[in-house]
């Protein structure tokens, strides 16, 4: 029988033309030139630090607060988005990206570029989000299984494409322009802006519980990455996240429908697919930082690296073509564990590479995780988007991408943290336990799955 949640859900994918193909990749192109944020800045590591006194580990921290940004911001969009539709967050969202993307390239001093990082960070957590909320809310079936995957293809072909972007740009103009690249996002929203919804249900926020638990996941990802940030840091994490676990608890009792509602956090489907998933971006950003410190200490220029992340690129253009029809074929949740499978495979590979350094076995490595990310990345805001009622997807959405992204923080951590004192190819060995890990706990959801299949 089908419910009134599922005739709401339903609803506007009936009423709406199937634009889907045209919406999915103009929100794949906003990701992925967010995403640019990351990919281009990594090429340029070695390059900066010198300007600003920093060395190569200290620089590496503009990736890891940038992430760190991410994912403590994703989940605050994402309920503001249930409260007052999405346009309003996403703009506001790549109002901050560009300020802040700005400011990095003026930045005078490290401090500076770190605290503009932050504030890029914040702004560009809005459109992971909101651009799978608005596919879910659009679109259902076939067709949003297809539209997850053309964004997921487009965003990481994008991404893939930064590092040689940010090489070009770099070599022309030098770092400070490869900063200023994602203000390119904001040309993107004239297009999309009849499908950003300004519904909502007018409910109040919980800024209580947004601030504790911003604060608290900042805890998790700081202590994870303090091997690369020292004895402080990990200090100041384990404040957060002692201090923040209580907290959080008390006050989702206090208020259960309020910032992380009860029935989202208490569902098993949504905690666990996204902590399975949690380990490709994890893989993501480990290859993302790895690629370009392998290859440009062997020598390489930084446009020559982004070359060789345009395989990465094409087969991301060609993932969707196989994304939608897995996720129906086989199911989402054992679409995920397909995902996580290649990630731990692409890792070993990687770590091959990175021990040979072999140009050719990191393009394998990469090309790899590439389409983890495009099978995973999809799998997720499916299942996520069928496990709850619509009137709390952008909240479900939004703490799966906290969980998702907060994998990348320890994707990049683990690199910067580990490849100093045992080597690269020890510290992506070691990542590539994670994913087999994410398959232990998404178990349960599988034989659930079999179970109504």
């Amino acid at each position: 029988m089908t419910s009134p949640a599922d005739m709401r859900a339903e609803t506007p994918a009936a009423d709406v033309p199937d634009d889907s193909r045209r919406i999915s990749m103009l929100l794949g192109l906003l990701f992925g030139l967010a995403g640019m944020g990351s990919s281009s800045a990594a090429v340029t590591l070695p390059l900066l630090g010198p300007d600003l006194g920093v060395d190569a580990g200290l620089a590496a921290w503009i990736i890891s607060l940038y992430v760190l940004m991410l994912a403590v911001t994703t989940a605050l969009y994402g309920r503001i988005s249930d409260l007052v539709g999405v346009r309003a967050p996403l703009l506001a969202g790549l109002v901050l990206m560009s300020v802040g993307a700005l400011v990095a390239a003026v930045a005078p001093t490290f401090e500076v570029l770190l605290g503009a990082r932050v504030l890029q960070g914040a702004g560009a957590a809005a459109v992971p989000t909101l651009g799978v909320a608005v596919l879910s809310a659009r679109y259902s079936g076939a067709v949003r299984g297809l539209a997850f995957g053309r964004l997921a293809g487009v965003a990481a072909a994008v991404s893939c494409l930064g590092p040689l972007v940010g090489g070009v740009v770099e070599a022309s103009f030098g770092w400070r322009a490869v900063m200023a690249l994602p203000i390119l996002g904001a040309l993107v929203v004239p297009f999309l802006w009849r499908a950003l919804s300004t519904e909502g249900s007018g409910a109040r926020l919980d800024v209580v519980g947004a601030v504790l638990v911003a604060l608290t996941a900042a805890g998790m990802v700081l202590l994870v990455q303090s091997p690369s940030g020292g004895l402080v840091v990990a200090v100041v994490g384990a404040a957060l996240l002692v201090l923040g676990v209580p907290a959080v608890r008390a006050t989702v009792r206090r208020r259960p429908d309020g910032f992380l509602p009860v029935e989202v956090i208490r569902n098993a489907t949504v905690v666990r697919s996204a902590f399975a998933a949690s380990a490709v971006p994890a893989s993501w950003f480990a290859m993302l930082i790895a690629l370009p410190a392998v290859l440009l200490s062997d020598g390489w220029e930084a446009w020559q690296v982004g070359l060789a992340m345009v395989p990465s690129a094409v087969v991301a253009l060609v993932v969707p073509q196989v994304t939608g029809p897995t996720l129906i074929r086989i199911g989402p949740g054992r679409a995920l564990a397909v995902a996580g499978v290649v990630a731990s495979v692409a890792l070993l590979v990687a770590t091959l590479g990175a021990w040979l350094t072999s140009a050719p076995i990191l393009v394998v490595g990469i090309v790899l995780v590439t389409f983890a990310f495009g099978l995973g990345q999809p799998a997720l805001s499916a299942v996520v988007g069928d496990a709850v009622d619509p009137e709390v997807r952008g909240v479900a959405l939004g703490v799966s991408t906290l969980l998702f992204l907060i994998g990348g923080s320890i994707g990049s951590a683990v690199v910067a943290g580990i490849s100093g004192p045992l080597g690269m190819p020890s510290a992506l060995l070691v990542l590539a336990v994670l994913p087999l890990l994410g398959l232990l706990v998404l178990a349960p959801t599988l034989r659930g799955e079999s179970a109504t299949a």
